[in-house]
């Protein structure tokens, strides 16, 4: 199997979770469904492209790095003009981190993924179009991994800030959410994350089973409290 890991780094990003004209709440992790739709726009697909159901086959991991905070933003729609306009809410993740894996038996589609990945048909989008990644992707391929294995040996990579921020911890727990089929034991639950359409006039999904768990990572910047030495200027280098 070919597994490719994307880094996921963005100062705003918001994957769909329950949502009503009203009030959009966002994950806090990217759904595999919006992994999907970002493979899709870098291969060129449109939204009513039925090549976009054979994405359901990779199998998804994703590793929380850098937890993010919740905001919640409004906006004023006029949806209606005759009854006036209303007040919507949106929710985003601030400053998260996250670490992508998906692979496939198929390496010519994983090629063909990487290759769009690089060089992508239509922008990418951190799961809304007001999202940009921060910068230029990074992305990295594999021969012989599993998603799951590929998350539990890569190293942190969280941004260098929060790893200062955390530098008294030698170990860091971050959390994996994976496809049940990647792993035997744990506990599955079920979320509403595969995608049945993308079409803006009738967006579907239905139920995938996933399982999480916890893992430790090192922490390359971490300092022992004993020996640390105070430098009150450090925050200016």
């Amino acid at each position: 199997m070919k597994v490719i890991t994307i880094r996921l780094a963005a100062p705003l990003q918001s994957y769909g979770n329950v949502a009503t004209f009203n009030h959009r709440t966002t994950s806090l992790h990217p759904t595999k469904s919006a992994i999907i739709g970002i493979i899709a726009a870098a291969l060129g697909y449109r939204r009513e492209d039925n090549n976009i159901l054979k994405l359901n086959q990779l199998k998804f991991a994703v590793r929380v790095d850098q937890p993010g905070t919740v905001m919640e933003d409004f906006q004023t729609v006029e949806w209606n003009k005759s009854k006036g306009s209303k007040l919507t809410y949106r929710e985003y993740i601030q400053d998260a981190v996250f670490l992508v894996a998906f692979g496939s038996d198929d390496d010519e589609l994983m090629d063909n993924i990487f290759n769009a990945l690089r060089r992508p048909k239509f922008a990418l989008f951190l799961g809304r179009r007001s999202n940009p990644p921060a910068g230029v992707l990074e992305i990295e391929m594999f021969d012989s991994y599993s998603p799951l294995a590929i998350l539990k040996n890569k190293c942190w990579t969280a941004s260098d800030w929060y790893k200062r921020k955390n530098k008294g911890k030698r170990e860091i727990n971050v959390e994996i959410f994976y496809d049940s089929s990647l792993s035997n034991g744990g506990f599955a639950v079920p979320v509403k994350d595969e995608v049945i359409s993308f079409d803006n006039r009738d967006r579907k999904h239905k139920a995938r089973m996933e399982k999480s768990e916890y893992i430790s990572l090192d922490n390359p910047l971490y300092e022992d409290a004993g020996t640390r030495v105070h430098d009150a200027m450090s925050i200016f280098n």
